[in-house]
């Protein structure tokens, strides 16, 4: 859910300005899952640009606070979302954790990273969503721990339907700085991709794991 259309636009925009979001529908991206992909988002870029990574730290802490009030700590989903996770956490002034894929092999064999009591509430911070599988493992992890886990904050989500199921199932409110449709708007507006390749793009978008380029 997009709490603020200025802040999903503005987000979108810096996200193309600095290519965290490449657009190629000519010559597709191919995901970890196999799928075929005119769009690949990498939202660790922004840590590389001060002054777009204080814009995003700025608007998710923002949104914590509107959403949530205080919680008692926040969680970064590693690898992705550590680095912008202590970012928000160091603006409200709140413990930070990370939580793994999964626990570690060797040494204490921990999942979730950092100090943990059970019963805190937590809000957790992701940079990308596609299904939300890896997400909601974090949230597991966390529920296992004896977490109060209250919501989802993210930079940017592909809003596919099989996300919003899988958080509904889970229980977990999740809210994005920004979405593909305001992602595309502003791709368009800007002249930074022609119209034919709108056209792929949101086609890709209502199928994408059938969707192959022509």
């Amino acid at each position: 859910m997009i709490l603020d259309t200025n802040s999903a636009n503005k987000t979108a925009e810096l996200l193309l300005q600095i290519n965290a979001i490449k657009l190629n529908p000519e010559n597709p991206f191919t995901w970890a899952s196999g799928w075929k992909s005119p769009i690949y988002c990498d939202n660790r870029i922004i840590l590389s640009y001060p002054t777009i990574r204080n814009y995003v730290r700025e608007a998710m802490a923002k949104q914590v606070e509107q959403l949530y009030g205080k919680p008692d700590v926040i969680a970064g989903v590693a690898t992705g979302a550590i680095g912008i996770g202590i970012l928000v956490a160091e603006v409200l002034g709140l413990p930070f954790v990370y939580v793994r894929p999964e626990p570690k092999s060797h040494g204490r064999k921990n999942q979730i990273e950092g100090h943990l009591e059970a019963g805190k509430t937590v809000v957790v911070i992701e940079d990308l969503i596609s299904t939300g599988k890896s997400s909601l493992n974090a949230v597991q992890a966390l529920r296992e721990a004896g977490a109060d886990v209250k919501g989802m904050i993210a930079i940017f989500t592909y809003g596919f339907t099989v996300a919003s199921q899988n958080f509904e199932a889970n229980g977990i409110p999740l809210h994005t700085l920004s979405d593909y449709r305001h992602l595309i708007a502003q791709a368009s507006q800007t002249n930074y991709i022609k119209e034919t390749q709108q056209q792929t793009l949101l086609q890709w978008r209502e199928a994408p794991q059938q969707w192959k380029p022509e």
